[in-house]
């Protein structure tokens, strides 16, 4: 309903309208309670045609409809929560993980400071020969090579002191670690895993859970790490 005042002038010029506070509603008054439920059923009973009563089976099959119903419900609020809980328990235990470095499948390492490396595994299901790795900058400038010859078939460790050919120490940054052996004669790139430092754990959406924030701005799930420590 509008409204209509005049101003302090007595002039009826400046009008307005307001309209009436409108109630939200939150939902609940359209969920069907178990009083509800059984109000209906009595009321049912008590105005039914006494030549044609409710039958028995019908009676008892809305009964267990309902009952069915309202255990699902039950059991989805119940499972709700248990999610919310575990999330939270995994949070708690993740948080513990900060400050230390996890093993995740790449080939991105960072440095944090001038004179610090990088460290992994090279993976490679067969014998490797005349293996190289190759250190990239992020302008893809290969800035590092190491000859490390032939490497068993496994998880082979690695470690880069983050010094240049000339044993220079390189800058703060991002890294990328390339490497290179023959396979049965072929020329093969090898996947590697790379040690990254965790700085901060986020807890995200129930369909993402717990996230690892590591150094150099880049975060990962908490399912995606191989190993905790280096």
């Amino acid at each position: 309903m509008n409204i209509l005042e005049r101003n302090t002038n007595g002039l009826n010029s400046d009008l307005y309208w307001q309209p009436e506070p409108v109630k939200v509603s939150d939902g609940t008054e359209q969920n069907l309670k178990q009083e509800d439920f059984f109000a209906l059923l009595t009321e049912q009973l008590a105005n039914q045609d006494p030549t044609k009563p409710v039958d028995n089976d019908q009676l008892v099959a809305q009964m267990t409809s309902f009952t069915t119903a309202d255990g699902i419900s039950q059991l989805n609020e119940k499972f709700e929560s248990f999610s919310s809980s575990m999330t939270s328990n995994q949070a708690l235990q993740a948080s513990s993980l900060i400050g230390q470095d996890v093993l995740v499948t790449g080939n991105i390492g960072h440095v944090a400071n001038e004179g610090d490396g990088i460290t992994g595994v090279i993976i490679s299901d067969q014998t490797s020969q005349n293996t190289k790795i190759a250190i990239q900058n992020s302008q893809g400038e290969v800035v590092r090579t190491m000859d490390v010859g032939t490497l068993a078939a496994g998880n082979i460790e690695f470690n880069w002191d983050g010094t240049d050919q000339n044993g220079n120490a390189l800058p703060p940054g991002d890294y990328a670690v390339q490497v290179q052996g023959d396979v049965f004669g072929e020329p093969t790139s090898l996947p590697t895993a790379i040690n990254r430092h965790v700085d901060s754990v986020s807890l995200a959406a129930s369909s993402q859970g717990v996230i690892l924030n590591l150094d150099g701005d880049v975060s990962i799930k908490l399912d995606d790490v191989i190993q905790i420590g280096s």
